[in-house]
C-alpha cells in the first residue's frame, strides 16, 4: 500500500507569505523555502519583520480568507485520494491552514503552532518535531507503507530522499539545479502519472 506526501505550498495552494507580502508592500516577506534552505533561520525573519511593521496574525487570517488552491489543485487532490492515502506535510501553521484545508476537502495535514499573544501579535512559532517532514515519512514507512512524495522547495529534499519515490513539482531553477536526482514537471497531469508510475499502476 502508498501513501502519497505533498507539500502544501507551491504545491496546492499559493505560498500565503508572497500573497501576504503583496497586500502589505513588505517585499522582504517574499522570501519563501524556495529561497532560503534554513527554516529557522527563515522563520525568525519573518517574526522579526511582522513586529517591525506591527503587524499580527489577523492581517495574516484577513489575506487567507480571500486566497484560494491554485487551479486544478482540488480537482488532482480529490482523485488522488480515490486511489492512494494522501497526507499533506507543511511548514505552515495550523492557525493559517482551515481555510485553505476547507476548500481543498479537509485532507489530512502535519504542520506546526504559532505562538499568538492574546493581542494577536506572533511572538513565536514550535515546530511539530526535528526533520518533521523526513520523520513523517520515515514513521510511515515504519508502518509498512511505501511513501511516494512530491514538493517544490529546500525544505522538501530531506522528504524526497527519506521516500521511496520523489518528485519536484513547479520549483524554481535553483532548487531543479541542486537536486537533478528528481524528476520534475509544472503540470498536476504530468505528476499523477509519475505518481501512478511509482506506485506501479497503469489505470
Amino acid at each position: 500500500m502508498e501513501v502519497v506526501c505533498l507539500d502544501l505550498e507551491g504545491v496546492l495552494v499559493p505560498e500565503i507569505w508572497i500573497e501576504f507580502a503583496q497586500v502589505t508592500g513588505i517585499d522582504a516577506l517574499r522570501k519563501t523555502t524556495r529561497d532560503v534552505a534554513d527554516y529557522d533561520q527563515l522563520m525568525r525573519f519573518r517574526l522579526d519583520q511582522l513586529r517591525q511593521h506591527k503587524l499580527g496574525l489577523p492581517e495574516i487570517e484577513s489575506v487567507i480568507q480571500t486566497m484560494a488552491p491554485l487551479d486544478g489543485a482540488a480537482d488532482f487532490l480529490t482523485a488522488l485520494r480515490e486511489r492512494y492515502q494522501v497526507v499533506i506535510l507543511s511548514d505552515t501553521f495550523y492557525e493559517f491552514s482551515r481555510p485553505l484545508m476547507a476548500q481543498l476537502n479537509w485532507p489530512t495535514l502535519f504542520c506546526h503552532r504559532l505562538v499568538v499573544e492574546p493581542n494577536g501579535d506572533v511572538s513565536g512559532f514550535r515546530i511539530r518535531q526535528s526533520e518533521p517532514k523526513k520523520s513523517a515519512v520515515a514513521a510511515l514507512q515504519s508502518l509498512n507503507f511505501r511513501v511516494i512524495a512530491a514538493g517544490d522547495s529546500y525544505n522538501d529534499t530531506a522528504m524526497l530522499a527519506q521516500a521511496d519515490h520523489g518528485f519536484l513539482f513547479r520549483s524554481p531553477a535553483n532548487v531543479i539545479a541542486e537536486f537533478p536526482q528528481y524528476r520534475h514537471t509544472r503540470e498536476y497531469d504530468d505528476l499523477r502519472r509519475l505518481i501512478d508510475g511509482a506506485s506501479g499502476r497503469t489505470a
